[in-house]
């Protein structure tokens, strides 16, 4: 099977796209696979580690304000379907699939005219502006949540398939538990709260955790938090102008960076992040409640949206970015930690939204549409 994935931005958008083609290659070893991706985006550094060629075009999204910068971006973006359709041309697939970002337009438009199938994992809950334009113009479109199939017209195209991550669901025993949680330099005999804010960090969660941090007023539940590799530096200075040793504040281990999300989101009791669609499938999979931080937008409130799917379950808060305080997150901390048996029936209520072996139902997608 020859195959263009066509994905650009960020990690959400690219590892579905990888884990596709993973499984692709699994299935039929002989398969032929390129991405198509900016030359801005994190997939320049995502797809060749993970032994793919990757094609790059201009896409930028198109803009109705005038301004000599938007202009500029709106016509570098339609050069860049010209080369997508090029690239399309040129390597004549059997199927195109895009999983996220502006470059979708041009490499699915392109195939739709050449006759070639076409198909796009939406792993958000409120389908983003790519897919929606594209809806026409596709022949299968795979959604990560069954409530984001009420937002599109032709529902025959629609299939929930869930989305494609590394976490996975570890049956771990008490002595596996207990290892894994030494080894992330904590007890287990307190509740564990895993911070992160994305693979960058998220820098209002962060400067709210050096207060939370500062102020801890509960000695019940330990935190585990990854900073992003950009932002521990500022903040172990931070730290440090207040005498305190990053590497040595009881019950807090403060990283860089999770290298292994999957084996730290299995021993750790509450989740406190943004909303981002892997995130939320993540949590559903491994069964753990969250306090969430949605990113905030101008044009959509994506991970609002988000959010709200584990909400609504009674699996998750929410607390607005703007906000945010020292205040309302610890006093989120301390409520949910508190309560052993409720942590453990909303991290059930999480799973109610899990889709297992979702690679396998995506390849099956894919084999529906082009034999």
């Amino acid at each position: 099977m020859k195959v263009i994935i066509a994905a650009a931005g960020t990690g959400g958008h690219i590892n579905p796209g990888i884990a596709i083609a993973n499984k692709i290659k699994e299935k039929e070893k002989d398969s032929k696979i390129i991405f198509i991706g900016t030359s801005r985006g994190i997939e320049n550094d995502l797809v060749p580690r993970a032994g793919y060629e990757l094609k790059t075009v201009e896409a930028y999204g198109f803009s109705a304000k005038l301004s000599f910068d938007s202009i500029k971006k709106n016509f570098m973006t339609l050069k860049g379907f010209k080369q997508a359709k090029e690239i399309v041309k040129e390597f004549n697939p059997d199927i195109v699939i895009g999983t996220g970002g502006y470059i979708c337009g041009g490499a699915i438009t392109a195939a739709h005219k050449l006759k070639i199938p076409t198909m796009i994992h939406e792993s958000n809950a409120y389908p983003g502006k790519a897919t929606k334009f594209l809806e026409k113009k596709l022949d299968k479109i795979l959604v990560g949540f069954e409530d984001t199939k009420k937002y599109f017209k032709e529902q025959s195209k629609i299939v929930w398939t869930g989305t494609p991550t590394k976490v996975k669901e570890e049956k771990l025993n008490i002595m596996e538990k207990n290892k894994v949680i030494e080894e992330l330099g904590l007890r287990a005999n307190k509740p564990i709260v895993l911070v992160f804010g994305g693979s960058q960090g998220a820098q209002r969660i962060n400067y709210t955790m050096i207060d939370v941090v500062r102020n801890k007023s509960s000695e019940d539940y330990q935190i585990y938090w990854a900073t992003g590799p950009k932002q521990y530096g500022p903040i172990k200075e931070e730290f440090e102008k207040y005498g305190t040793d990053i590497n040595n504040i009881k019950d807090v281990k403060i990283v860089p960076y999770i290298y292994d999300m999957s084996k730290v989101m299995n021993v750790v009791d509450v989740i406190v992040s943004r909303s981002g669609a892997m995130t939320i499938t993540e949590l559903a999979l491994v069964g753990k409640p969250a306090i969430f931080i949605p990113l905030p937008s101008n044009s959509a409130n994506r991970q609002v949206d988000n959010a709200n799917i584990l909400a609504k379950l009674g699996a998750a808060k929410i607390i607005l970015n703007e906000e945010l305080n020292k205040d309302n997150l610890e006093e989120s901390i301390i409520e949910m930690t508190k309560d052993p048996k409720e942590l453990k029936a909303m991290g059930e209520r999480a799973k109610t939204i899990a889709k297992y072996n979702v690679e396998d139902h995506i390849y099956e997608e894919i084999k529906k549409i082009t034999e």
